[in-house]
């Protein structure tokens, strides 16, 4: 329940932020369609859509995974008894979780050395090593949020049979 909550916390921060982003990139758009009627399109609007849209995205997984948005395919699952469904739905989750954790790490490791080198985009000649970490982030808050929801998929649901 604590854990819920705390994620629900920092979900609303992320989903915040990510919100932010995703005005700034509409603002983005609608801003480059209308100066290029004059020819001065906004330079860097490509580079800044794919950062920013990297962060929003990444931001919504976990407030996408709370709220059972994502696609599923239960088609199999539904054919089995309630509890040999609810263990593989908590292997899915366990795997998922590993799959963003690594996903994180690595996302992580090049953000750092994206830091260290100073790499720059090319046409803004803007750090993104925070944007890489951000997207980092977003990915194992997701990775986080599948884990605490383990020991869940184990128990019964209610008015299931065990």
């Amino acid at each position: 329940m604590m854990f819920d909550k705390m994620m629900a916390g920092i979900n609303r921060v992320l989903m915040i932020v990510a919100g932010i982003f995703l005005v700034a990139m509409i603002s983005l758009t609608c801003g480059n369609i209308l100066l290029r009627f004059v020819w001065l399109p906004i330079r860097g609007t490509f580079e800044l859509m794919g950062f920013f849209g990297a962060v929003a995205t990444s931001f919504a997984l976990g407030y996408t995974q709370m709220k059972r948005g994502h696609i599923s395919v239960d088609v199999l699952f539904r054919r089995f008894p309630p509890p040999v469904g609810r263990f593989l739905d908590g292997i899915n989750h366990l795997l998922c979780a590993g799959f963003f954790g690594i996903v994180a790490w690595q996302l992580g490791e090049k953000g750092h050395t994206l830091f260290q080198t100073g790499e720059v985009s090319e046409t803004l000649r803007m750090a993104y090593y925070p944007f890489t970490y951000g997207t980092a982030a977003g990915c194992g808050f997701l990775g986080l949020i599948l884990i605490g929801r383990l020991p869940a998929m184990f128990l019964p649901k209610k008015g299931e049979e065990s």
